[in-house]
């Protein structure tokens, strides 16, 4: 039997873990063995829960799940660390003679698994100089260096990714090569993989993440923030710009207030689906479903079984 590899992706708020479990369950009942690997850039930092709508380990009904909870809030995420460690286990999980499920909605984390995506040249003076600026000149000049040197980067880094706008600047500096030029017009695949994108009508959409943002507050995340600080979250590269936990600090320290903070979110979670959505629109080979199909479930499981025969 081919060994396959099934990616379910789209924007946040999507039901896109949801699935994988129920996708997971009904191969079992086949008499088959699923595994799911996370492919969502926030949901590798231990602690940061609630904001990344994580699975609990009693919510994941049984089914393995990697790449979870695996680096500290002070930890600098690396999409070349995250490919290797994705496509390890996923090359474990097809050893195992399961079916390893891809589930998450970061682009670049995604193909950087499932196309054959080899990352550019890195060096820390360079990119030490670019932090430097940033620093102190600001995120809006950078970004229109970037927007002026690779238009089609800066669309999809967006105008307030400080970490990506400098990395972007400093690979250009170092080959002289657009960002976006140095990646296959048409990507190869690493392994051959059923690519499942789900999609909500842009109105629904948008009321499931305005609903959403006001759930976590709801649900504790100011508390999981305060819980995080004494862990270095406010040192943490990566981690405290994430949405909702870059407002919820905001709160915290009293510069904004919590319909600020609520507000601020929302905006940038709305902003952040459409990328999203944008990034996954260039997967030529993705089956576009409608999250909400009562018959989602059969649906994914005949495109992924049709493909391995």
């Amino acid at each position: 039997m081919p060994e396959r590899l099934l990616a379910i992706v789209g924007a946040t708020g999507t039901g896109k873990s949801d699935l994988s479990l129920a996708v997971a369950e009904a191969l079992t009942r086949l008499g088959r063995s699923a595994e799911v690997v996370n492919a969502d850039a926030m949901q590798l930092y231990r602690g940061m829960n609630i904001g990344t709508a994580k699975l609990s380990p009693a919510e994941r009904r049984g089914v393995p799940h990697h790449l979870l909870d695996v680096l500290d809030v002070t930890a600098e995420g690396s999409v070349a660390a995250y490919q290797t460690d994705a496509r390890v286990a996923i090359d474990g999980i097809l050893e195992r003679g399961a079916v390893p499920i891809l589930v998450g909605g970061s682009g670049l984390y995604v193909s950087s698994v499932i196309h054959d995506f080899r990352f550019p040249v890195r060096d820390a003076e360079v990119r030490r100089v670019l932090e430097h600026e940033l620093e102190q000149r600001g995120i809006g000049l950078l970004f229109r260096r970037l927007a002026d040197a690779d238009p089609e980067a800066a669309a999809s880094i967006g105008p307030h990714n400080g970490r990506r706008i400098v990395r972007a600047l400093e690979v250009i500096e170092l080959t002289g090569v657009p960002v976006s030029g140095q990646l296959p017009e048409q990507p190869v695949p690493w392994r051959l993989t059923t690519i499942v994108a789900l999609e909500h009508p842009r109105a629904d959409l948008v009321e499931r993440l305005d609903a959403r943002v006001e759930q976590m507050w709801a649900n504790g995340l100011v508390d999981e923030v305060e819980g995080l600080v004494p862990l270095g979250l406010e040192h943490g590269v990566t981690a405290r710009r994430a949405i909702g936990y870059a407002q919820a600090l905001a709160q915290l320290r009293g510069t904004q207030t919590q319909a600020e903070a609520i507000a601020e979110a929302q905006a940038l979670t709305r902003r952040y689906a459409r990328r999203q959505v944008s990034w996954f629109r260039r997967y030529a080979e993705a089956h576009w479903m409608p999250a909400a199909d009562p018959a989602l479930v059969d649906t994914v499981l005949a495109a992924f079984l049709t493909a391995e025969h």
